[in-house]
């Protein structure tokens, strides 16, 4: 099975968070700066290893989008592991960029996988509708929408997107990927400095899912939409040109979920299952 550990090494667990401002995303590209680049080389030097170790992350964060609680996970020589995890954080924490800190970094237990053991990702999406704009302190991590939101009308929309549904109206589609995906939580609260903060939690998310969703339900909370608008346009399963894409910088990736130890390995195997809905042909990825 893919994700099995081979023999003579250590998976390792990473806790970390990062600044999406200024990376062109999760994933490693060859002429562009990543998250996972900077990581793996990061683990490289510190190591002193002549090869690079692939990180496998539990979520791949789009360019522009932040992270407080993100997790991924490294398979290591023992050797190499017994040589350095004592001073691994100190060592990263001197070798990474400022805009990514690596918090934890410990053996993981067995059967754990950091993409396909998660039960969730929770991500907030922080919205300003101050007719005076954002707080400068805080522009790198809120939008400003200039038009007054109706949290309550917002709640109303949102709660006709729960449940397992197929999202393609709301996901940048990739070939062979699904967009059925399991919405456990979408809802907003304005704060006591007027921020608009909406929690989003999923078993996974498709390309573009959270900011599509938070599109189309700022149209709703400015008055544009009804608050049935964004269910019909899920149950249409196209995507609409009306729902707008909001802009990344918004977008925290706040925690990961995982089950117990003793239930990693189930999870594991049952994320990798091809996933359908009743009635709907057999969908061609896991």
């Amino acid at each position: 099975m893919s994700g099995d550990l081979e023999a003579g090494s250590v998976r390792v667990r990473l806790d970390l968070s990062y600044d999406g401002k200024d990376f062109s995303g999760w994933a490693r590209q060859a002429t562009r700066r990543t998250v996972q680049g900077e990581i793996e080389d990061a683990l490289r030097t510190v190591t002193r290893s002549s090869r690079t170790y692939d990180l496998t992350v539990a979520g791949r964060t789009d360019a522009g989008v932040h992270a407080r609680g993100q997790v991924a996970h490294v398979d290591l020589p023992e050797d190499v592991w017994a040589e350095h995890a004592d001073k691994l954080l100190r060592r990263l924490a001197g070798r990474l960029p400022h805009d990514i800190r690596v918090w934890r970094a410990e053996e993981a237990p067995a059967g754990f996988n950091a993409r396909f053991a998660a039960i969730y990702r929770r991500y907030a999406y922080r919205v300003s509708d101050h007719v005076g704009g954002v707080d400068p302190l805080l522009r790198g991590h809120v939008l400003w929408h200039d038009w007054p939101l109706d949290v309550d009308a917002m709640n109303e929309a949102s709660a006709g997107l729960l449940g397992e549904h197929d999202f393609a109206a709301y996901c940048k589609r990739r070939e062979g990927a699904t967009t059925i995906r399991t919405l456990q939580k979408l809802e907003w609260v304005r704060g006591d400095d007027g921020i608009v903060t909406a929690t989003v939690r999923a078993d996974a998310f498709c390309h573009n899912m959270v900011r599509s969703l938070v599109g189309a339900l700022l149209f709703v909370g400015d008055g544009h939409r009804p608050p049935e608008w964004p269910a019909k346009v899920l149950a249409a399963g196209v995507r609409d040109s009306a729902v707008h894409v909001v802009r990344p910088h918004g977008l925290t990736l706040e925690e990961v979920g995982y089950p117990a130890d003793e239930l990693l390995a189930a999870r594991s195997r049952e994320a990798r299952n091809k996933r359908t809905l009743p009635g709907a042909p057999p969908d061609s990825c896991c």
